[in-house]
C-alpha cells in the first residue's frame, strides 16, 4: 500500500491521480490534500477519501471546509491553509509518494521539503523545474529518491530511458504538437488574436500554458526540465514538431538506436506509471495501434518562436537566467491575455528580462523566490513602457 499526498488536488493531474485510486484501492491510500479554494470539489473529494489532513488556500476558505465537513459527519481530517499547510502535506511522516501538481511556483517549497524528507515524487509542475531544478535534482540525489516525470513527454524519456544507461544516451528528442500557428506566416503574427492563440488543435488545457504552446515556450521549459532530470546539457536536448501528438518523446542511443514512447493521450497512464514504479500494473489504457497511419515531424522554426531559443539560453546558464525566464513568461503571457500587449511582445519581454537579470545560482528556495519576485517587477516595469508608448503614439 503505497501512501499518497497530492498537491493541487482539484486541479486535472490532481483529479486524474484520484481516479488512479480509485481504481486500484488496494494499492494506493490518499493521507493529504492540498488544495486551492475551489470549496465544492476539496469537500467532494474530502468526503470520499477521508484524508488524514487537508490543506486550502486561506484560513477563511479553511473555516468555511471545517463547518461543510462537520455538516457531512466527516470526522478525523484536520484541516489547515497557507503554504506551511501544503508543506505539512507534503512532508507528513505517513507519505510515501507525493504527487506535485500545484500550478506556478506556488507548490515549489512544498516540493522541495517533501524531497528534504526523503518523500518519492510524481512531477507534473514544470515551473518547480525550471525555476528551482538544480536544487531540487541535487536534493533528491543525496536522499536517494527518484523524481519521477509526470508530464507526458519527460514520462515517456524516462520510459525509454529504461532501454539503455545514461552514458550510452546520445540525444533526447521532445515532440511537439506545433500550436495553433505551425503554418501560420510570420508576418501574420502581429496580428494574432488572443481568441485565435486560445485555439489549440490538439489539446484542451489551461490559458497560461495555452498560449506557452502557441509560442513553443511550454516546450522551452520542458527542455530545461529535461537538462535537469536526465542531466543533460541543452545541446543534447532537441525539440521537433510532431502534430500529431502520437509519439511523446524519443530517445536516441550512440549506436543510433531510437526508442519511442507511444501510448494514449491520457494523462492516468503517466501518473499510474509514476506511482507504480519501478514496476507495472495492468490498465485498460491501450493504445488502438491499428489506428496509426502517418507520423510528420518538421524541425520548429527560430524565427516564428524565438522563445524556444530564449529557452534553450536559460537552459544553459542556469540559476537566475532559468528563473527569469519562467517569472517572465508568466507575466507576459498575463497581458497578453488581459490584452495589454500584442502577441509579439511576450518573447520581447521575455528578452528584456533574460538581459536585466544578473546571473547567479541561488542557494536556497528562499534565494529563488527572491529572484523569481526581481525578474517579475522587471516584466511589470516594461510591459508598462510598452503600454505607455503605445498610448503615446495615438495621443
Amino acid at each position: 500500500m503505497k501512501r499518497v499526498a497530492i498537491l493541487g488536488s482539484t486541479g486535472s493531474i490532481g483529479t486524474s491521480t484520484l481516479k488512479i485510486v480509485e481504481a486500484y484501492p488496494e494499492l494506493f491510500e490518499v493521507v493529504s490534500l492540498a488544495a486551492g479554494s475551489n470549496l465544492d470539489l476539496v469537500t467532494e473529494q474530502t468526503v470520499r477519501w477521508h484524508p488524514k489532513v487537508v490543506s486550502v488556500a486561506t484560513e477563511e476558505v479553511a473555516e468555511t471546509l471545517r463547518e461543510r465537513l462537520k455538516h457531512a459527519g466527516v470526522k478525523g481530517t484536520r484541516v489547515i491553509s497557507g503554504e506551511a499547510g501544503t508543506v505539512e502535506c507534503a512532508t507528513l511522516p505517513e507519505v510515501d509518494f507525493v504527487v506535485s501538481a500545484i500550478v506556478g511556483v506556488g507548490g515549489l517549497k512544498a516540493t522541495y521539503e517533501a524531497v528534504k524528507a526523503g518523500k518519492s515524487i510524481g512531477l507534473a509542475n514544470k515551473e518547480t523545474m525550471v525555476a528551482a531544478g538544480e536544487l531540487i535534482t541535487a536534493e533528491a540525489r543525496k536522499q536517494g529518491k527518484p523524481i519521477l516525470p509526470i508530464d507526458s513527454e519527460h514520462n515517456a524519456i524516462h520510459q525509454a530511458m529504461r532501454g539503455g544507461r545514461l552514458k550510452e544516451v546520445e540525444r533526447v528528442w521532445l515532440t511537439a504538437s506545433g500550436g495553433p500557428f505551425l503554418h501560420t506566416p510570420k508576418a501574420d503574427f502581429e496580428h494574432i488574436t488572443v481568441e485565435q492563440a486560445l485555439n489549440h488543435p490538439t489539446w484542451k488545457m489551461g490559458r497560461r500554458i495555452t498560449i506557452d504552446s502557441a509560442t513553443l515556450m511550454n516546450k522551452g521549459f520542458e527542455v530545461i526540465e529535461a537538462c535537469r532530470l536526465f542531466d543533460l546539457p541543452a545541446s543534447r536536448v532537441e525539440v521537433i514538431v510532431h502534430p500529431q501528438s502520437t509519439i511523446h518523446s524519443m530517445v536516441e542511443f550512440v549506436d543510433g538506436s531510437l526508442l519511442a514512447q507511444l501510448s494514449v493521450t491520457d494523462m492516468r497512464l503517466p501518473i499510474l506509471y509514476a506511482m507504480t514504479f519501478p514496476d507495472r500494473i495492468p490498465s485498460n489504457l491501450k493504445f488502438p495501434v491499428l489506428e496509426l497511419k502517418h507520423l510528420d515531424f518538421y524541425p520548429p522554426d527560430p524565427e516564428k518562436f524565438p522563445c524556444l531559443q530564449l529557452a534553450y539560453e536559460a537552459a544553459e546558464k542556469g540559476g537566475t537566467k532559468s528563473i527569469a525566464l519562467n517569472a517572465a513568461d508568466e507575466v507576459a503571457v498575463a497581458a497578453f491575455l488581459e490584452g495589454g500587449i500584442p502577441f509579439n511582445d511576450i518573447p520581447a519581454t521575455i528578452r528584456h528580462v533574460l538581459d536585466e537579470t544578473p546571473e547567479a545560482h541561488p542557494e536556497s528556495i528562499d534565494q529563488v523566490l527572491s529572484a523569481d519576485a526581481a525578474a517579475r517587477e522587471i516584466a511589470r516595469k516594461h510591459i508598462q513602457e510598452l503600454r505607455s508608448s503605445v498610448v503615446g503614439l495615438h495621443s
